[in-house]
């Protein structure tokens, strides 16, 4: 589970609410992620692995949009298989994990180990809502054929940098200035909340917004092929929208949890005594979240996966095929049409119309494809629908 109370803990002296939450039945808490992480791992690589009697999807060029989803999944697994070792951890060695709480300890591997899985699992996840961020600029910037594959790097960038340069910062605030003397206040503690849930909160506000504007946008492109507005280009951006629908309710789903907790523990801390009988409520519901946050965390990387591709099925196959290299076929057909060339006539201005209408439908069918990639009826449904298709 992404939190972070797991870099506040190892403070060895932590707050009330702090304690609270970790020291709530650990054993059963660790298994529980443990379990979830690990059945979250297995389902998305088999997601994401290749299937028998699947034909490879052919998109006109590589996408930065299907590169962005395919980041997500891997900082999702990588997140994951830091949750599995940290509670393994904490289950197989109890003795190693208690000498955290030593104030003046000599032991310097218990704290190493505890701020580091921390780390490890706060930059992942952090990292995947900054591509998530991403994956809604490229969607809106590709309609609008603003993107391509060069944007990528500029992604990279930005993604990479922010996640690290946050995790960094609100870490070296929270323990400064040395790990034995951190949460003496808020002031050490609020900072680093603030660079923690900042990507996640950014990803609940722009998100949807650009998500909107994309089905907008699309809608309108889709008008513009043809001059008409079908049953199938309907069907196709509706299915774009609720493939973006999926995404934010999978992402709402697994992170709302981490709020609602995150607010009742900050209310427990600004009261005098936490165990007071009045708060019992707010306690319980503190703990119960808590236990959420274990179960469905870890399980982003999968749902996001249904989200991103729907099913795709138990038939593995590990066979690897030589594929055609695209290009290499264009090359061989451009040259074979070139090698006699052909007199200029007065039909050459009509061809040449013909031509760029050609093209524009085919960047416009490009831009529909990497939007519904991963929906085969509706690469299918789009095919059939364009002026290619029909012999234009």
């Amino acid at each position: 589970m992404a939190s972070p109370r797991l870099e506040t803990y190892c403070c060895p002296n932590r707050d009330a609410a702090t304690q609270l939450v970790m020291n709530f039945q650990p054993k059963v808490f660790c298994g529980v992620c443990i379990g979830s992480a690990s059945i979250s791992l297995l389902l998305t690589i088999l997601q994401l692995l290749p299937k028998k009697g699947q034909s490879p999807r052919k998109m006109p060029k590589a996408s930065s949009s299907s590169t962005i989803l395919l980041l997500i999944s891997i900082c999702d697994i990588l997140g994951g298989l830091g949750m599995i070792f940290r509670s393994s951890v904490w289950l197989g060695f109890p003795g190693f994990i208690a000498n955290i709480s030593v104030v003046n300890g000599t032991d310097v591997w218990p704290s190493t180990f505890c701020v580091g899985s921390a780390m490890w699992i706060q930059l992942l996840y952090s990292a995947g809502f900054w591509w998530l961020f991403c994956y809604a600029v490229d969607s809106y910037l590709v309609v609008r054929r603003s993107a391509g594959l060069s944007t990528i790097v500029l992604y990279h960038m930005m993604t990479w940098g922010l996640a690290v340069m946050l995790c960094v910062e609100g870490i070296a605030l929270l323990y400064y200035p040395s790990l034995s003397s951190c949460e003496n206040g808020l002031e050490h503690a609020i900072p680093h909340y603030i660079t923690t849930y900042a990507p996640l909160l950014l990803v609940l506000v722009a998100n949807p917004i650009l998500f909107r504007r994309t089905v907008s946008a699309v809608a309108s492109l889709l008008k513009g092929r043809q001059g008409i507005y079908t049953e199938n280009e309907r069907r196709l951006g509706t299915e774009i929208q609720i493939r973006f629908f999926k995404i934010m309710l999978v992402f709402v789903i697994c992170w709302s949890s981490n709020i609602i907790n995150e607010t009742l523990l900050f209310y427990l801390e600004m009261q005098p005594d936490i165990n007071e009988m009045p708060l019992k409520n707010i306690r319980s519901a503190a703990l119960i979240t808590w236990i959420i946050m274990g179960v469905l965390n870890p399980m982003q990387g999968f749902l996001f996966t249904l989200a991103f591709y729907g099913w795709t099925g138990w038939r593995v196959d590990l066979k690897w095929r030589k594929r055609e290299i695209p290009w290499e076929s264009m090359s061989s057909s451009t040259v074979g049409e070139n090698a006699y060339p052909s007199p200029v006539n007065y039909q050459s201005n009509i061809h040449d119309s013909k031509k760029i209408s050609t093209t524009d439908s085919q960047q416009t069918d490009e831009a529909i494809s990497m939007l519904s990639e991963g929906n085969t009826s509706s690469d299918e449904r789009l095919t059939r629908s364009s002026p290619i298709y029909q012999g234009w």
